[in-house]
């Protein structure tokens, strides 16, 4: 796509319940879309399509699984829109956090390019380092835990372990315990054995008898020449040729001894030490030593072990120290890989060290992105950023915020956990709106061509953010590479973008649903319905003729009150009344043109209105929901009319009817209550005929949100049950 997407053309099938869908939207004049779909399913089908896009998964229709679902979004050259290009807005979502790429907004890209690359080399060296010494030690163990807490207090400090052993290892000469299988004795089981006091005591006694023989030995010292020492010199000389260029060995014990190859060595060797294990004493402490390890069935292996490794047994007596040994023959027997890592990981941090005094300079778009939040936001608290530098590095992928509660002069540093729950759901919201704003901004920076899918981002905010956010949907219009479709079913929210000049009059659509989908029309009455619409056609279309009723009532009541003889006459057309049914068309006329002037007449002028009322109630049973601002009022008014007349009928008491002068349906379903208690259905029905009807027909033209955001559904099934009352 090139500088600016001029066009987005959507196909839809089957797509979570749309059943389909065809619009071409034009962002070549003005870079923002509002769609208003009373109806919840078409809006969250759409976002949850365009989202798919952006997650580069397929659509369906899960209610219809078989159905055959397509989706063709595409720019105005016919190309899919990449999925890089849409950004889908959900409502509130407490989990919308940020993404890893919100994080690049925190550093010039040059130095956070050397910062990655050092850790990509740092990390190749640990994990060749790590997989030798899985051979080496034949473990299943997590090797990187188990070296950090053999040489430090904690399981997570791998580097610091490896360089606690640094001088050690470089001057250690050999690696006697390179080839230990390292789970055999450091496995659970084993361990909490050998923690035991009997045990203790065995390896104790074993350790004492075995020390006294070894100051009785001929050629073995203790701590000097033992076992290991005398088998590894034997191996050592042989393999650099010493006994081949005809050199010997003198050994000294009192008599002069010459050894003049390996293998009379080793036999010396074996000899001597064959003489100390096979020691009566010794052998009668070792097999106190396995009567101990057979009774404990788990640890066979260790037992096998041991039998052909006696020689480990003084190590046992102190555990923590033997393993720091074994470690370090493993990492001698692969000491070049050791220096390596250990190299590139001093030389490292030390540029870390650098780059990150760099980066503490630089003023970032994070710092920006707080400020257009503390600025814009009215919430108890204010943001700073708590782990910037390592942010910015990469060090920790998120950036932790720092919450600062303020009440009046006082302000306290608060943790997420604990401000989440002293935030109203409104506030919480802004602090979801500000993760927002970290990706919109984010996409800024790499002038990102989007599509921002909207979808009512701003249900429940209170009026002061409600704006705060229009400001900002304001701001990304002003960018060239961003277009919006702002969906709503909030028709306040709405009608407030389009004052606000977000989105101009004529791309301001309305969704309506029919059997073979959905189609989106320009909106109509979105400024004053009733001046725009319904007043010019007042004697051209019965609904709307009728739906101007209340208003024409309201401005009798603003300027004649409420006892004048027209807003009586009007009552009788909002409520059943002894003259309801008498009041005809050309009574209607008179009065309207009594308040606006006119010389049209409607036809039908001996007609009862009631009739008219019925009869075009019963046409909106026929159509599909859509927006029909007037349907929902002509069902209403008939919905009231039919139920109160039903109430009527059945009391049957004209005084007690007559003597009503406000509220007159709650006031004739609580004496319907007192004479029919056993009418339990039709006292449900009429229950919610009080409850959602009189927002619909006592409307102004400053508030008609609460029918326009009720489905048509509600209200054809409400005057289905009313009917059915007969």
């Amino acid at each position: 796509m090139g500088v600016g997407m001029n066009k987005l053309n959507i196909d839809l099938e089957n797509c979570y319940g749309i059943k389909k869908l065809k619009y071409q939207f034009d962002f070549s004049q003005q870079k923002a879309y509002a769609i208003y779909a009373p109806n919840g399913a078409m809006k969250s089908s759409l976002a949850q399509t365009f989202k798919d896009v952006a997650d580069a998964t397929i659509s369906k229709d899960r209610i219809f699984p078989t159905r055959v679902c397509s989706r063709k979004i595409t720019d105005e050259n016919g190309i899919d829109l990449s999925k890089e290009s849409i950004l889908v807005v959900p409502p509130y979502d407490e989990v919308f956090g940020h993404t890893e790429k919100t994080s690049t907004l925190l550093v010039d890209s040059k130095l956070r390019k050397e910062y990655e690359q050092l850790h990509v080399e740092i990390d190749k060296s640990k994990e060749m380092f790590l997989k030798v010494l899985k051979e080496q030690s034949h473990s299943k163990k997590n090797l990187e835990k188990e070296i950090s807490s053999t040489f430090t207090k904690s399981e997570h400090e791998f580097y610091r372990a490896l360089l606690r052993v640094k001088d050690e290892l470089l001057a250690q000469k050999d690696a006697p315990f390179a080839d230990i299988h390292y789970d055999t004795i450091f496995d659970e089981k084993v361990l909490s054995l050998l923690g035991t006091k009997d045990f203790k005591t065995a390896i104790e006694d074993y350790i004492k008898k075995y020390n006294e023989l070894l100051v009785a030995s001929t050629y073995f010292k203790k701590g000097t020449f033992n076992y290991y020492n005398a088998a590894t010199i034997a191996k050592s000389l042989a393999e650099n040729g010493f006994f081949d260029a005809k050199h010997t060995v003198s050994l000294n014990a009192g008599v002069n001894l010459e050894i003049t190859s390996q293998k009379q060595l080793e036999e010396l060797i074996a000899k001597e030490k064959e003489g100390i294990s096979n020691d009566k004493d010794l052998r009668k402490k070792f097999a106190e030593i396995e009567k101990l390890m057979t009774k404990n069935t788990n640890v066979r292996d260790f037992n096998a072990y041991l039998t052909d490794h006696e020689e480990l047994l003084p190590k046992l007596a102190n555990i923590e120290s033997f393993k720091e040994e074994i470690w370090k023959s493993y990492f001698k027997a692969r000491i070049e890989l050791y220096k390596d890592l250990v190299e590139k990981y001093q030389v490292a941090e030390k540029r870390k060290k650098e780059i990150e005094q760099e980066a503490g300079k630089q003023r970032t778009q994070w710092e920006l992105v707080i400020e257009i939040f503390n600025n814009r936001f009215v919430v108890p608290f204010t943001l700073i950023a708590k782990n910037k530098i390592s942010v910015m590095l990469g060090g920790d992928p998120m950036l932790s915020l720092g919450f600062t509660f303020k009440d009046g002069s006082d302000s306290m540093p608060v943790e997420k956990v604990a401000l989440m729950q002293a935030l109203s759901t409104g506030e919480k919201k802004a602090l979801y709106i500000l993760n927002i704003i970290f990706e919109i901004e984010a996409r800024k920076k790499v002038k990102q061509e989007t599509v921002f899918v909207i979808d009512d981002i701003a249900d429940s905010f209170d009026y002061k953010n409600k704006y705060a956010i229009i400001q900002y949907l304001m701001d990304i219009a002003e960018e060239p590479y961003f277009n919006q479709i702002i969906m709503t079913h909030n028709f306040d929210f709405f009608r407030t973008i389009n004052s606000r000049s977000l989105v101009r009059y004529s791309h301001c659509l309305m969704a309506s649903k029919d059997s073979t989908g959905i189609t989106l029309n320009q909106a109509a009455g979105i400024k004053n319905v009733f001046v725009n619409d319904w007043k010019p056609n007042f004697f051209k279309d019965p609904k709307k003729r009728i739906a101007t009723i209340p208003f024409i009532r309201n401005i009798i009541e603003y300027t004649k009150g409420n006892k004048d003889p027209d807003f009586m006459k009007l009552t009788s057309l909002l409520h059943w009344k002894s003259d309801s049914a008498d009041i005809t068309q050309s009574n209607l006329d008179t009065i309207y043109k009594a308040v606006f002037g006119s010389n049209e007449t409607s036809a039908d002028d001996k007609k009862p209105v009631i009739d008219i009322i019925r009869h075009e109630a019963s046409e909106c049973l026929k159509v599909w929901d859509g927006i029909n601002l007037e349907n929902k009022i002509v069902l209403s008014i008939a919905i009231r009319i039919t139920a109160e007349q039903f109430m009527v009928k059945k009391i049957n008491d004209s005084t007690f009817v007559s003597s009503i002068e406000s509220n007159q349906t709650p006031t004739l379903l609580k004496k319907f209550k007192e004479l029919f208690n056993g009418d339990i259905s039709a006292i449900e029905t009429i229950q919610r005929v009080v409850l959602m009807t009189p927002e619909s027909i006592h409307l102004n033209s400053f508030m008609y949100e609460p029918i326009l955001d009720m489905s048509d559904e509600h209200l054809k099934k409400l005057y289905e049950n009313v009917l059915a009352l007969k």
